[in-house]
């Protein structure tokens, strides 16, 4: 099992149900540059296929891939052909872990079914009645909403900043990772693809370069400006600058992993910070136990944070600051308000309660 700190893989399975995902989903889509320019038939079929792996981003392809993996194993348990699938046979799935997993999950289920249909060139009939009804009952059943991850707000960023041991390169990486993270609203994908080259330097703070962001598949580019902090021990311009200087880091990666033995690794993935939010709020958690803020220590629950919790918590606090709309969106990079309408409706609950002001 790789380190979670490390380079994330993209390697697919060598089960037999992955032959049957043909060019979409082959050993290709790991590539990391296309094949050379063809000289006859077969590179030109070789390059157009691995164009083709790249037309969704990688996390999706191994997700794909892993749903396809468990509905064709479902279906050798019950001797039933997955390909081409009978509606009724995928209704019959969705039932039978309906209510265990995630109606998104399932969603996703199906639409990955879907895919290697399609791939294959073989009709699938999402709308036949069976499937439709059952999908449906499902929804209505157990309902769609998205169950997401607590925002780390800005008083909870203080206190795992305030829990991290400074003196170790391991502190100092996780401080500039949270900070740099929460202040420029990054996913986690988009916070660990950040290089060197990526930085420039500005008298007000730093300008971060954005190549790629699951909003910009194709590359387009974007910018994110990060300001000077009021506080030094919670400023991301200070704390990034103190990482680099301590690990070395002139070129590539900006976040990288950190051995027990205080050896600096390899490119961070995005798995790794999640798991620095986690222990961040698990640390955060002790000391304000040790301290007696009982208040804090209850919503330090490591269960409910993940890598998101930043992104999700600055969109948080920037709402309940009064922060327009449009500056929080200059630095999400949301490109449709109403997807960012669900974060601030959670900040500013109370702020702009209209049960406040009704006599009670």
């Amino acid at each position: 099992m790789p380190d979670p700190e490390g380079r994330s893989t993209d390697t697919p399975s060598n089960s037999p149900s992955n032959a049957a995902l043909t060019r979409q989903q082959s050993t290709a889509a790991v590539a990391v540059a296309p094949p050379p320019m063809p000289s006859d038939v077969a590179a030109i079929e070789e390059r157009t296929a691995w164009y083709q792996t790249r037309a969704r981003a990688a996390n999706t392809r191994r997700a794909y891939r892993a749903d396809w993996d468990h509905f064709a194993a479902w279906c050798a348990t019950y001797q039933a052909t997955p390909v081409p699938a009978h509606p009724g046979l995928v209704a019959r799935y969705l039932a039978a872990f309906a209510g265990a997993l995630k109606t998104s999950t399932l969603q996703r289920r199906l639409a990955a079914i879907n895919d290697v249909h399609r791939a294959l060139g073989l009709e699938f009939d999402r709308r036949a009645p069976e499937l439709r009804d059952t999908w449906r009952g499902i929804r209505r059943t157990h309902g769609v909403a998205a169950v997401g991850k607590a925002p780390a707000v800005t008083q909870e960023i203080r206190a795992m900043i305030a829990a991290l041991d400074l003196t170790q390169p391991r502190g100092l990486r996780d401080r500039a990772l949270l900070l740099v993270g929460f202040a420029g609203c990054f996913r986690r994908a988009e916070l660990v693809a950040l290089d060197v080259d990526h930085v420039v330097e500005h008298r007000d703070g730093l300008l971060l370069q954005l190549p790629r962001s699951k909003t910009d598949q194709e590359g387009h580019g974007a910018e994110k400006g990060i300001p000077y902090g009021q506080f030094p021990d919670t400023c991301p311009v200070r704390a990034l600058s103190d990482w680099r200087a301590v690990a070395g880091i002139r070129d590539g990666a900006l976040f990288r992993s950190v051995t027990r033995h205080c050896k600096v690794g390899t490119r961070l993935s995005d798995r790794g910070v999640a798991l620095i939010v986690k222990r961040s709020v698990l640390e955060a958690k002790a000391v304000a136990i040790a301290n007696g803020d009982r208040v804090l220590a209850d919503q330090l629950d490591p269960a409910r944070y993940a890598g998101h919790s930043l992104r999700a918590g600055f969109i948080t606090s920037a709402a309940a600051a009064n922060v327009s709309t449009h500056d929080i969106m200059r630095q999400s990079l949301h490109k449709r308000e109403e997807t960012l309408r669900k974060y601030i409706r959670h900040g500013t609950v109370f702020e702009q309660n209209a049960a406040t002001r009704v006599g009670l």
